[in-house]
């Protein structure tokens, strides 16, 4: 089934130019599009066309919108209400204040409002990354560890499978997940070879599957719940990030992406490098949940 007509392909909405572009998502409440850019820092809106920019004070890895407003969301020091509008980066908890060469990633809520996000060694060479579930009454709790590069996660759309990876070691897992938040029976669901890039952020469509960023991949793949490659969209840059959808159908797909140890030579050949993309893709998405 072809997802993506040459007459939809990518459309580059915000050519930004962020270092290490991460983390969209879609925000009912402000019918926009909020991303980041890791290593700037930066926070972006893309709303109507137009984008706002704001500066933080730290790295942030992740954004999920909070129900209380604002968003919470992962950085280089702990878990934070964040909100850019009033200049807000309230300490929640920080898990892994001795681990000073660790930050947090990729970030996501459940189905049941929980949030979660996954640290990694930012020098990426220890596997000292671990999967944290922060609940609504802000209990923090560490589920899975041993990661190097922790990406996703990502949620069935009954909420009973949460999907996350490391993305060093190419592994995409599945974990089976009860009412209660308890993550539980780890397995690989695929295994991605070198040339085919590596897991980086994902998402889940209504019927349930898969689609991720391949970093050094030139692509998003979509996979079945059972990790069956079923289509490849190809992308104007090397170093795809993360995908969200979004816009009033959910039928869009937003993807970041990055410049980062990309060489003179290298932009010269992907001058989008770092851009936030669109697509109209032909599956739609499910709206995130809000945190609390």
């Amino acid at each position: 089934m072809a997802i993506v007509s040459d007459r939809n392909a990518p459309e580059p909405i915000a050519p930004v130019e962020a270092v290490l572009g991460e983390g969209p998502v879609w925000v009912e409440r402000d019918q926009a599009l909020w991303w980041v850019d890791i290593k700037g820092p930066a926070i972006f809106r893309w709303r109507d066309g137009h984008v706002d920019r704001w500066m933080p004070p730290l790295r942030i890895g992740s954004l999920a919108p909070a129900r209380a407003g604002g968003f919470v969301g992962g950085t280089e020091r702990g878990i934070r209400w964040i909100d850019p509008e009033q200049d807000v980066y309230a300490l929640i908890v920080d898990p892994e204040a001795q681990l000073p060469d660790n930050r947090f990633n990729d970030g996501k809520v459940d189905r049941a409002g929980r949030f979660w996000a996954g640290t990694m060694d930012d020098r990426e060479l220890e596997a000292t990354g671990t999967l944290y579930r922060l609940d609504g009454d802000l209990g923090c709790t560490a589920v899975d560890s041993g990661y190097r590069v922790t990406n996703g996660p990502a949620f069935s759309p009954d909420g009973r499978v949460m999907y996350h990876s490391d993305s060093a070691r190419r592994t995409l897992y599945a974990f089976d997940l009860n009412a209660d938040g308890q993550a539980s029976n780890r397995r690989v669901l695929a295994h991605f070879r070198e040339e085919q890039g590596y897991p980086d952020g994902m998402t889940v469509d209504a019927e349930g599957c898969l689609w991720i960023a391949f970093w050094d991949g030139w692509c998003i793949r979509r996979l079945s719940p059972d990790g069956e490659q079923l289509d490849t969209v190809q992308l104007p840059v090397e170093r795809p990030t993360s995908v969200a959808f979004g816009g009033p159908a959910f039928d869009r797909l937003f993807v970041t992406s990055a410049r980062v140890g990309l060489n003179e030579k290298a932009l010269v050949v992907q001058p989008l490098a770092g851009a936030l993309f669109m697509i109209q893709v032909n599956a739609r998405g499910i709206p995130e949940r809000m945190f609390g």
